[in-house]
């Protein structure tokens, strides 16, 4: 029986997914993106905002969504299962990096005293000090959590095409992008990156320009956006600690839908 504040959680974010409140900017653009039957990856999945938005503009999508939060998981599950998703939306409790094994999640304790689920990444070892660099925190929680590569999770589940990736790790993103090198050779999928330049820097020895690389050298174009608008770029934005990227191949460009992806891809 899950726990009351697991419930409490799951019911707030089944109830803000129902009247469609407190999702990214950047949440509208899928619709442009998903379309058939794709398979998504969702990485970070935390109460699975974006898994339920997938399952609305892709009613056909099978979405695996991987989070590494023993708590986060059970709220996932929760709100997958009262949402009546779970036919398209696998829940997965894992981390994801470049190889297989185990880490440390780390969750650091907000000034408010609430631990900051939203902010928690995966470590070799427990951080001595501030558990990040961008937030003001009053301590941290570690606990062990299994690490797969995405390499290695699609080969063992059979997963032989991959459409369209999420991910939000808070600065592990480098690590993961380099465990799905085969993915992103083989099947050049859209992507959805959240980027972190001071996690990448303080506890992953990464930079933002080395995860751009990742894409660039494989011939993606990278978007964000500016305000209310959606522009190219060919560098993560400074001095933010953080903000979402799209990244596209010029190959699934034909494959859009009309829209606005399609329009600038082809300018």
């Amino acid at each position: 029986m899950p726990s009351l504040r697991v419930l409490s959680h799951a019911f707030r974010a089944w109830r803000r997914n129902l009247q469609w409140r407190k999702h990214e900017p950047e949440t509208p653009y899928l619709a442009d993106l998903l379309s058939g039957a794709p398979v998504c990856l969702h990485v970070g999945a935390s109460d699975g905002r974006h898994s339920y938005v997938m399952t609305q503009v892709a009613p056909q999508a099978t979405i695996w969504a991987i989070e590494p939060s023993a708590f986060s998981y059970a709220v996932l599950k929760l709100t997958v299962a009262w949402h009546r998703i779970g036919d398209r939306v696998t829940p997965v409790h894992a981390a994801v990096g470049d190889r297989p094994g185990e880490m440390l999640l780390v969750t650091p304790r907000k000034s408010s005293g609430r631990m900051g689920r939203a902010f928690a990444y995966v470590a070799k070892t427990a951080p001595q000090g501030k558990a990040r660099p961008d937030l003001h925190d009053t301590g941290l929680v570690t606990q062990p959590i299994q690490v797969v590569t995405l390499d290695d999770f699609c080969a063992e589940r059979g997963i032989g095409r991959v459409d369209f990736i999420r991910m939000d790790i808070e600065g592990a993103e480098q690590m993961a992008l380099e465990g799905a090198a085969c993915i992103l050779d083989r099947d050049l999928p859209t992507v959805l990156l959240e980027i972190h330049p001071p996690m990448l820097a303080a506890h992953f020895g990464g930079t933002a320009e080395a995860v751009v690389e990742l894409f660039t050298r494989r011939g993606y174009r990278m978007f964000a956006l500016n305000g209310d608008r959606l522009e190219e770029r060919s560098t993560a934005v400074e001095g933010q600690p953080w903000k979402d990227y799209f990244f596209i191949h010029p190959t699934r460009a034909a494959r859009l839908p009309d829209g606005v992806f399609k329009a600038r891809m082809a300018a």
